[in-house]
């Protein structure tokens, strides 16, 4: 491959010119409001991440991948030459594949219990009864000891859910590996040509894939005439638009109607696109904090949904339902959603660690107890197939 300098050119680069890489945690929002949430129980920072001046950058629809280099003088790091041999010296080598073991895992720990999480979706049927809220989104956590390094793990996630907006963050003592496929933020900066930019892309509405084309295609057909979910899907759309609306022009907000549908590895979504054109005033972090967390993962109204859900779910979600994101040196921010993730916690090398995660739906009052936790179960029983095979004694996950 041949190299060429790119210096001073940032712009040309890519998603990221260098920055902000890190990941927030659920509970940091809605910043402007004073919520009583309950404390993360794997008691992990808020946030997490760091500046990244040196870094490769792979543009995998393009084929072509940069690798960017920081000067400063004060830093007391080598000269970029120097460092840029040494990094092209050490991709230039030879590395076979290590052979890997597949993962193996203890007995999978659900900590709420299938007639527990079908009486909390009553409730929230409940408190939609009584005006409280329009719908939740209610989940569970669970949990294993599971024998295989971050990096495999995170390469069986990628491999099972290849989602768009997927994510892996080593924090030395846990790691998030996410198969996103939910956008919570693309934001661009203004040119002289056009205002700032905001994007959201919320996601309800899921059913399986099925092998078999015409049943697949059945699932597929029947996602997207469910009144239910385009109704779900509906009331999000309009939750992001109220919060986009907060930071932009007027009149400048747009959703995408009628709502669409994706297909991934594993299942079918409906989704739709809210953008809006970003009042001058305020910025990438300004427009993330107005929608942060994401609707598709409280509810509407946001407040009253997020205390409805700490009722019921009685601890905090932490790094799920959080977000992963790149805050770069042009003013670009591009946020995904943290649903289809795991939380290893552990060094990464580590052979063997307890990973979590979390499953569950949005619940409406159209919402039948027993298909909500019927579609809880297969997406906790996709995440959990990819951890490996029951095959180690009496684990003790980490409580």
């Amino acid at each position: 491959a041949r190299l060429e300098p790119i210096a001073g050119a940032a712009s040309a680069l890519p998603f990221f010119s260098g920055g902000f890489l890190g990941a927030l945690a659920y509970e940091l929002g809605p910043p402007e409001e004073e919520l009583d949430l309950p404390a993360d129980p794997l008691a992990l920072a808020r946030v997490v991440g760091g500046l990244y001046t040196d870094f490769l950058l792979r543009d995998h629809i393009a084929g072509e991948t940069w690798l960017c280099l920081g000067e400063d003088p004060g830093d007391g790091r080598a000269p970029v030459a120097e460092r840029r041999d040494a990094i092209l010296s050490a991709l230039s080598e030879e590395h076979a594949p290590a052979a890997t073991p597949d993962p193996t895992r203890g007995s999978l720990d659900r900590r709420v219990s299938p007639e527990e999480h079908r009486a909390r979706i009553e409730r929230v049927r409940e408190e939609i009864a009584r005006g409280e809220i329009y719908q939740a989104n209610l989940t569970y956590r669970s949990s294993a000891v599971v024998r295989a390094d971050a990096v495999e793990l995170y390469r069986r996630l990628r491999a099972a859910h290849p989602g768009p907006y997927a994510g892996y963050l080593d924090a030395g003592e846990f790691q998030i590996l996410s198969g996103s496929p939910e956008l919570l933020l693309e934001f661009e900066p203004a040119t002289p040509e056009r205002p700032a930019r905001g994007k959201t892309r919320p996601i309800k509405g899921t059913a399986p894939r099925a092998a078999e084309p015409r049943r697949d295609a059945a699932l597929a057909a029947e996602l997207l005439a469910s009144e239910k979910d385009r109704a779900e899907l509906a009331m999000i759309v309009d939750l992001e638009r109220n919060d986009l609306g907060r930071r932009a022009l007027p009149g400048a907000v747009r959703a995408e109607l009628p709502f669409r549908l994706e297909s991934f590895a594993t299942v079918h979504h409906l989704m739709s696109d809210v953008e809006a054109d970003i009042d001058p005033r305020y910025d990438g972090l300004d427009v993330l904090a107005a929608l942060f967390p994401g609707g598709s993962v409280t509810g509407a109204p946001k407040l009253r949904a997020m205390e409805v859900i700490a009722e019921l779910e009685r601890e905090g979600r932490g790094f799920f339902y959080g977000s992963m994101l790149a805050v770069d040196t042009l003013g670009r921010v591009h946020a995904n959603l943290l649903i289809r993730t795991l939380v290893r916690i552990g060094r990464a090398e580590a052979a063997s660690a307890d990973v979590h995660f979390r499953v569950g739906g949005g619940i409406t009052h159209a919402s039948v107890a027993a298909e909500e936790e019927r579609e809880a179960g297969w997406k906790g029983e996709a995440l959990a197939r990819l951890l490996g095979g029951e095959a180690l004694t009496a684990p003790e996950a980490t409580r």
